[in-house]
């Protein structure tokens, strides 16, 4: 099945993506007369045509890149889009949405159809500040910078070569002196790099502090709250959402810290000994390459429904996967859309794992989020929140263990699989607050160093759980694990969702767990909404509520624990 571009109607076919062929588009755009609300609506489309091109070219720039860091020209086309198109871009961009909102005939449109894109546009208007610009693209050339020193990190285990995300299936092998091997043998890696992190983050924080003072907002933090988006909730609201994990969450995970160092046998809990299985089995291993991981996971969705299948089977097809870990490639996982063609690519760092297998089911639950909505009229519809885009992925990994006897034939081992992944819906709760509570400190309080960062960290860390481990005599590596998280350089402020979206998508679990086929429905009826609507009726049209009270919580909690008990 040959996935194509959709026809162009407005601009050529075959534009070649720089300044010089795009300034007369914009201009064109940014001129033309607009006398009805069919020419307004017209304007609207053409405007997302070229957005639409202008965004799966620097989606096809950023893969290539992340696909292979160390290859210099890729490098280089991505910077040349970041530098020299994006800044020359922007000031137009910001006057089209004056255009619109100041047209006569804006006012005309269908308030319901448009009411999400015209806030959007309004929030845009009120952010934006030509002095930015030079920063937005300085912050994403240093960025990038994250990804080439990461993804050149390697280490040496019994004289082999492995990446850190290769290496880590050591951390779950049942030989306790093995798994500390490797796990002192990745943190001593990362400590290598450890200082030129520190100053590369020192940088990003000076210049995102300095885009919110730009826009007279007092902090970064206060500044992406707007930039985010975040109309239906507050800071003060993520504070009560810790609080509430702090309170509801962390005792069930010592709780199972406790049984865990007693499975184990160990007079206390290390770093090393966290990701092992306490059954004394060797780590789950439901595939042997990437080859058969996309396979097994098109199987799976197949299952759930064909037509989600059909979509993996296309992505297949079109050579819209890259999942094997190797060196030179940036850390991580996404799904990132493309919006001309309608369809994702799936970019991974396999290591055979459970964990990968979980990696790939999230990453399919974007993939048909994409499919779902390529269809929308207008591109910024299918900009969605990411407390929705998680919500599509986050319950997709719920859903589809219904169906992983393809991954594990062995009834104990798929057992098995359910419980360490019931397991990890909860860790994830506590690890989110644990970088969204560390944003907060690092952008409202902005003149800091890299040992006050450190010691907060740790703080932090500590509060929520730390691993419930041990780390006398390693204070520097408790101290460093914050560098992991690809968010915190890449992407600020983008991890609060994962935990609002987790408990949405055990909502639709516990919903499907009840009634699949109604269930499944709702699911896929909110997702086709892409952003058409605002984020609490997209929460409602799954089925589910938006809710992150300490009493919504806990009642989801309670039912993880409820199937966690029915695994034993």
């Amino acid at each position: 099945m040959q996935i194509a571009k959709k026809q162009r109607n407005y601009i050529p076919e075959n534009l070649n993506m720089t300044w010089e062929s795009l300034e007369p588009i914009l201009n064109e755009l940014t001129t033309r007369d607009i006398n009805s609300v069919t020419e307004l609506e017209k304007w609207l489309q053409n405007r997302s045509e070229l957005e639409a091109a202008l965004e799966e070219d620097f989606a096809w720039r950023y893969i290539k890149m992340s696909c292979n860091t160390a290859n210099e020209q890729l490098v280089k086309d991505f910077q040349y889009f970041a530098t020299e198109i994006e800044p020359k871009i922007s000031p137009l961009g910001n006057e089209l949405n004056k255009k619109f909102v100041d047209n006569a005939f804006a006012d005309e449109l269908d308030e319901e159809k448009y009411f999400v894109y015209k806030r959007g546009i309004t929030k845009a208007l009120q952010l934006y500040r030509e002095e930015n610009i030079p920063l937005f693209t300085e912050l994403q050339v240093k960025q990038q910078k994250y990804q080439a020193i990461t993804g050149a990190m390697s280490v040496e285990i019994n004289g082999q070569e492995y990446t850190l995300e290769q290496a880590s299936i050591f951390i779950k092998d049942v030989d306790r002196s093995v798994r500390e091997n490797a796990w002192k043998t990745i943190q001593n890696r990362r400590l290598v790099d450890k200082d030129d992190l520190n100053v590369l983050f020192d940088e990003l924080v000076k210049l995102r502090n300095q885009v919110a003072l730009n826009a007279n907002f007092e902090n970064y933090r206060d500044y992406m709250f707007q930039a985010l988006g975040r109309f239906d909730y507050t800071a003060h609201d993520c504070y009560d959402f810790a609080n509430a994990i702090e309170q509801e969450i962390v005792p069930i995970l010592r709780e199972q810290a406790e049984k865990r160092q007693q499975a184990l046998g160990l007079e206390e809990l290390r770093p090393w000994d966290m990701d092992v299985s306490t059954s004394g089995k060797s780590a789950l291993k439901p595939f042997n390459n990437g080859a058969e991981l996309i396979d097994k996971s098109i199987a799976c969705f197949n299952a759930i429904d064909p037509k989600l299948g059909e979509k993996l089977e296309a992505m297949k097809a079109n050579n819209l996967f890259d999942v094997e870990s190797r060196k030179g490639k940036a850390p991580g996982g996404y799904n990132y859309p493309l919006a001309e063609t309608g369809a994702p690519f799936i970019f991974m760092n396999s290591a055979n794992s459970l964990r990968d297998l979980t990696t790939m089911v999230h990453e399919g639950g974007h993939a048909v989020h994409t499919f779902l909505t390529a269809n929308l009229e207008l591109n910024d519809f299918k900009h969605c929140p990411s407390e929705v885009a998680e919500l599509a992925s986050m319950s997709m990994e719920l859903i589809s263990m219904d169906f992983w006897d393809v991954y594990f034939t062995d009834p104990a081992e798929l057992k098995r699989a359910k419980k360490e992944q019931l397991a990890d819906v909860l860790k994830t709760l506590p690890w989110v607050a644990v970088i969204d509570q560390f944003q907060h400190w690092i952008y409202t309080n902005p003149e800091h160093n890299a040992a006050d960062r450190e010691e907060t960290f740790k703080q932090i860390y500590a509060r929520f759980g730390g691993g419930f481990v041990d780390w006398t005599d390693f204070e520097q590596q408790f101290g460093n694990v914050w560098q992991k998280q690809l968010h915190l350089f890449e992407v600020p402020f983008y991890y609060i969702e994962y935990a609002i979206a987790q408990l949405g998508a055990i909502a639709v679990w516990k919903n499907y767990k009840e009634n699949p086929t109604q269930a499944l429905e709702q699911y896929l009826a909110a997702l086709s909404l892409g952003y058409t609507k605002p984020m609490n009726e997209i929460y409602e049209t799954a089925g589910i509520k938006f809710d992150f009270s300490a009493e919504y919580v806990k009642e989801l909690a309670d039912f993880v624990k409820e199937e966690l008990a029915k695994l034993d």
